[in-house]
C-alpha cells in the first residue's frame, strides 16, 4: 500500500512539474515583444505631417501616430527612435523596429513595409510621406 501511495505521489509531482513548465513557457510572440520600446499605441514627434505606422510582430501589433516635418518615412521613424539599421547597397537595411530585432542572417527574419496593405517596392529611406497616410511594418520570417 505504501509503495502505491509513493508511486501516485511521485507521478503527481512529475505531472505538476511538467504542467508548470509548459504553462510558463513564453510564446514566440512574447519573446519578440520582450525588447519592444512601446507595447501600447502612442503619438510621437511634432510636425505638420501626421502618418500612422502600425508595427506587427507575431500576433501582436501597436500603432504609432508619427508627427513630423521630414520628407521620408525613414527620416520620420529614425527621428522618433522607432527604427535602426545599417546602410546597404539598396538603402537602409532596417534591423530594429520599436526595439524588436529582425536579422535575416541570424534566423531569416526581416521587416516588410506596406502602405495601406500594399507591399512597398521602395525602402523606408526612399518612401516619401504625406499627411494622413497609413503604413504597416511587419516582422516576417
Amino acid at each position: 500500500m505504501k509503495n502505491t501511495i509513493r508511486k501516485i505521489l511521485a507521478l503527481l509531482i512529475i505531472v505538476f512539474t511538467l504542467t508548470s513548465l509548459f504553462a510558463c513557457k513564453k510564446t514566440d510572440t512574447d519573446l519578440l515583444w520582450e525588447s519592444a520600446l512601446y507595447s501600447d499605441s502612442a503619438v510621437l514627434g511634432e510636425g505638420s505631417i501626421s502618418v500612422d505606422v502600425e508595427v506587427k510582430a507575431g500576433d501582436r501589433s501597436v500603432t504609432f501616430t508619427v508627427k513630423t516635418d521630414k520628407d521620408t518615412l525613414g527620416e520620420a521613424l529614425i527621428d522618433n527612435g522607432l527604427i535602426e539599421g545599417e546602410a546597404g547597397a539598396y538603402g537602409l537595411y532596417v534591423k530594429r523596429v520599436n526595439g524588436i530585432l529582425a536579422d535575416y542572417d541570424v534566423d531569416s527574419s526581416y521587416w516588410s513595409f506596406y502602405k495601406n496593405g500594399e507591399y512597398l517596392l521602395t525602402g523606408v529611406d526612399t518612401t516619401y510621406i504625406a499627411d494622413g497616410e497609413h503604413y504597416e511594418i511587419v516582422y516576417t520570417k
